[in-house]
């Protein structure tokens, strides 16, 4: 039987990092190799080299389009990423991957110079997860302490721990070790999703943060720089009541503005009637981000937009789930 081949996209983040020897703290400079893969044939890939605050959605494109060349030729493709943006590049690759080759994202919590370094234990994970007949055909997952995520879902949780990823309502699956064995388990099953392709991400999209007492300060101005805003509401998608008809303004604009819950879980539904409640501010036409929380609600805005989508086209996507 023919070695199974894996392709690794190593990206950078805290899994590639050590001491700076030029300055304060740690940074990106050697990817590691998958530990412990017999019958594997590997195949390392460097398209850049950043800590996730660096990423954005024109290297996630860019990703994507090496991902699918690389899928055609690979049994499953595993890419290495940093921690605090590892969420987003998940989302906008299931958004825009159209392969069936299993992609899953991995990463660290600690980097290599320390003793509790987890890099090679989340790499041969996810590297097992990749090469794993069942993980066919799911769209891209995160793999973290042996838990396996769906990018719809997946949120990082915690700013230090080393379990740091999570999400409602949790795992799809786990993997565990003895040995050289893997022992891997789904506990759902796959969904179909729609795939968008946008040529390049040509959009600008912000988003504003509600809180007590908030008076739409900031609104103006970001809506003046964007194409569409994201708004992190409180509880089910409410605001105070200052921001209706600023909203409501917008939409007479022509501009998306989508609600989005700052809440660690659960959908936006427009329940509450009162001046700035969800149900008004759908009347006054936003749209609710159903599951979403902001930042991916951002990227699903961005795509639709960069492929020239209209508002009628961006309440109906947000509305079915279709994605």
């Amino acid at each position: 039987m023919p070695d199974q081949r894996l392709a690794v996209i190593h990206t950078g983040g805290t899994i590639a990092s050590r001491p700076n020897p030029h300055g304060p703290g740690v940074t990106p400079q050697a990817a590691p190799r998958v530990p412990g893969l017999p019958g594997v044939t590997v195949t390392d890939h460097h398209p850049f080299r950043l800590p996730g605050p660096h990423i954005t959605p024109a290297h996630m494109l860019d990703l994507a389009h090496l991902i699918e060349r690389l899928a055609a030729e690979h049994d499953g493709i595993v890419v290495t990423h940093g921690t605090d943006t590892l969420e987003e590049t998940a989302f906008f690759l299931h958004l825009v991957l159209a392969t069936r080759t299993p992609v899953v994202l991995t990463g660290s919590m600690r980097h290599a110079a320390e003793a509790s370094w987890d890099g090679p234990g989340n790499l041969l994970d996810a590297a097992q997860v990749a090469l794993h007949p069942q993980s066919w055909g799911r769209g891209p997952l995160a793999v973290f302490g042996g838990d396996i995520f769906d990018a719809r879902t997946v949120t990082k949780v915690h700013t230090t721990a080393v379990d740091a990823f999570g999400g409602y309502p949790g795992p799809i699956g786990r993997i565990d070790r003895t040995g050289e064995a893997a022992h891997l388990r789904y506990f759902a099953t796959p969904e179909a999703r729609p795939v968008y392709t946008p040529p390049a991400i040509r959009a600008h999209v912000e988003i504003l943060y509600a809180y007590a007492g908030w008076q739409g300060e900031g609104y103006a101005e970001a809506e003046a720089r964007s194409d569409g805003l994201v708004i992190a509401a409180l509880g089910t998608g409410n605001l105070p009541a200052e921001l209706l008809p600023l909203i409501a303004r917008s939409a007479e604009r022509g501009k998306p503005v989508v609600i989005a819950t700052r809440t660690h879980a659960g959908p936006v539904i427009p329940v509450y009637g009162y001046t700035g409640g969800g149900a008004t501010l759908v009347e006054a036409g936003a749209i609710p981000a159903s599951f979403l929380n902001a930042h991916k609600a951002r990227l699903l805005l961005l795509v639709l937009l960069s492929l020239g989508r209209d508002v009628a086209e961006i309440q109906r996507v947000f509305g079915a789930g279709a994605f």
